[in-house]
Order: C-alpha cells, then structure tokens, then sequence
C-alpha cells in the first residue's frame, strides 16, 4: 500500500463537507502513481470513484494533464506552417449519431492540415463504436504500430493517430477500472482535453453538459493552451448537430468567440441527427461516400468538414468550407488519402516490422 497515496486519497474521498481540492502538483502526483500501478487497485479504484462524486475541478485536471505530459507519448510537429487540429473525443465511442469525425480528419489532411486524434478499443461505459474500428473498416489498420511508425505515417500523410494500448499502455492500464466502477472517471474529462503533439495546435474539445464547457476552458487556460475549441456536440463529441443548434467556443490567446450556428440556414438540417445503424452498414456508407457515389451522410460530412475546414483557416468561410468539401469528397480526392494512408502504414510496417514498442 503506498501510504503517500492513501493521504491524496483521504483528501478527496472525506465527504461532502471535508474533502479537499488537490493542488495541481498533488492531482499530477496521483495520476502518475495510479498510471505507474504505485498505489494498489483498492487505491485506484477507490480514489476515481470518489473523484467522480466530488467532480475534479479545473486545477485538478491540468494536473492530471501534466502527468499524462510527463509519462504519454507525443507527436512531433509537422514540416507544415499549417497548425495541426488536435482532436479530443469521448473513448468510450458513439452508440446513437453516426460520427463525422473519420471524415472530417480525411478533408483536413486532403487539404494538407495535420490531424491528431487518439482513442482505444471500445471502452466501458459506454461501449458505443470507438474511432479505431472505423479506421479499420476503411482498411486504415493502426494496430500494431510503435509510436516511430504512427510519427511516420503523420510526416507522410499528415493524419495521426495514437492507440492507447499501443502508443500509452500505461493509460490503458486504467481502463478495466471504468467497467469496474461502471463509471467515467476523472481521465475521461482529460482525455477530451489531452494534446499530445509537440507544435502549434488548435485542439478541440467537445462536451455535453453545459458545466462541463466551464471546466474545459478553465483547464485549458491552466495549461497555456493559446487556441482550443469547445464544441457543445453529438454524444460529447467535436462533431456539430444538425437537427439542433450548434454552440462552439473559438478561444484565441485569452479572447473568446462565441459562434451559434444552425444547419438549415445552409440547406444542410434536419429534424433529427442521422442515426448510427449497425456498424458494418455505417461503414459501407462511409465507403460510398468517399467512393463518390450517393451517400446519406454526405449532409453529415459536408456541415462538419465544410466547418472544420474554415476553422483551420484553409477555407474564408463557412460556406467556401462546405463547397469546398464537397468537391474533395465527389472529385476521390479524400479517397486518394485514404489509399495514401493505407499504402503508408504498410510500408512502415514492411521497413521496421520488429520496432521495439
């Protein structure tokens, strides 16, 4: 039993009445000794059950943010001047909208804007369809990769993505303790802020509960980030409704901008959010998509890349960004990423297929 863990666990598991906020240094600590298996699973377990009731504050988070600094990998910058877009998703996936994000990283890198994503299987408690098996089924297989190869594959491709049983086992060492107490806890509001990429970034990070907004811009300014997205979106997602409307925060160096924006007015609503069928279905529509033949997500895609583009700065405006996508996604030229893509992880892995990982 680590017996310095027991005193940080006694500070936020006392009660409604006397338990403590950690200090940045002392929520840091923690996550290194819960990352690092120092404290027990009793620990463990009992500290982010506990964590969750109390709800971590924004001081908390940052700390948490600096031991995943300290101990996760990190990408390395792009030969690029564009700034990379650094995306932060719920891990335990999407069960009910289907996701735009697959997509949405494909126009940007099409375009020549790096995209960093990261993620897992799928993950308690949600257990809804994690990004790593909608890679797969475009036949993008980031399995298996070492963290040199996934830095080969962004420098060529300028997409990245970092697997956490691969790339941060020492995170993916918590996941059983989700299921277990059959909650999020503290490290999935993180990982929705984590920026693991050494360069100029616009990270963006999207929620559900209004609070939570709160906490993402308070932890992001704790940790010096100087250009972040908050995107109130699907299932806690970056990706913008459609059926309602759409709340993004635009935070540059300490100002904010405050964008509401609704589909219909660009002929791109609907009355309710394109549902997520079986995930073989959904994968197939995603493959016509990108094949250029009729898709009924091609609404999906062009609200979301046509926004994401703009935001980026590779497009004037909201509306240059949805011709704009549409033209990537009808002329195969999103496709030609994909098979770039595809061709480069397989190259990597021909030319160091015994990497230490």
């Amino acid at each position: 039993m680590s017996h310095q863990f027991r005193e940080l666990l006694k500070k936020v598991g006392s009660g409604t009445h006397t338990s403590k906020q950690l200090t940045r240094q002392e929520a840091a600590l923690a996550t290194r000794m819960m990352l690092q298996q120092e404290a027990t699973p009793a620990q463990i377990g009992a500290f982010l059950i506990a964590h969750r009731i109390r709800r971590p504050t924004s001081i908390e988070l940052a700390g948490i943010l600096d031991a995943y600094g300290v101990l996760g990998p990190r990408l390395s910058s792009q030969p690029s001047s564009k700034a990379a877009m650094v995306f932060g998703l719920p891990y335990d996936g999407r069960s009910r909208t289907a996701p735009a994000q697959p997509l949405v990283a494909l126009l940007l890198a099409t375009m020549g804007c790096p995209v960093v994503l990261h993620g897992s299987n799928c993950m308690p408690t949600k257990y809804g369809l994690p990004l790593i098996d909608i890679w797969q089924g475009l036949g993008i297989d980031w399995m298996g990769l070492s963290l040199a190869q996934v830095q080969a594959v962004f420098q060529a491709t300028g997409v990245g993505f970092l697997y956490l049983p691969e790339q941060f086992p020492l995170a993916q060492g918590l996941v059983p303790y989700r299921e277990q107490i059959g909650k999020r806890p503290p490290m999935a509001t993180a990982e929705l802020m984590w920026c693991p990429y050494a360069g100029d970034a616009c990270l963006v990070s999207g929620y559900v509960h209004p609070p939570t907004e709160g906490l993402l811009t308070g932890t992001l300014d704790l940790q010096g980030i100087p250009h972040y997205l908050t995107v109130k979106g699907l299932e806690g997602s970056s990706d913008l409704p459609r059926a309602r409307t759409a709340i993004i925060g635009i935070h540059r160096h300490g100002s904010e901008e405050r964008l509401l924006l609704h589909a219909r007015e660009y002929g791109l609503g609907d009355s309710s959010e394109f549902p997520l069928s079986e995930p073989l279905v959904y994968i197939e529509q995603l493959q016509q998509l990108l094949r250029g033949a009729p898709s009924p997500l091609m609404p999906v895609a062009l609200w979301n890349g046509g926004f994401y583009l703009w935001q980026s700065g590779l497009c004037s405006s909201l509306e240059a960004g949805i011709a704009q996508a549409e033209t990537l996604l009808v002329s195969g030229q999103v496709q030609e990423t994909v098979t770039r893509l595809c061709d480069r992880i397989a190259a990597s892995r021909r030319r160091d297929p015994l990497i230490l990982r």
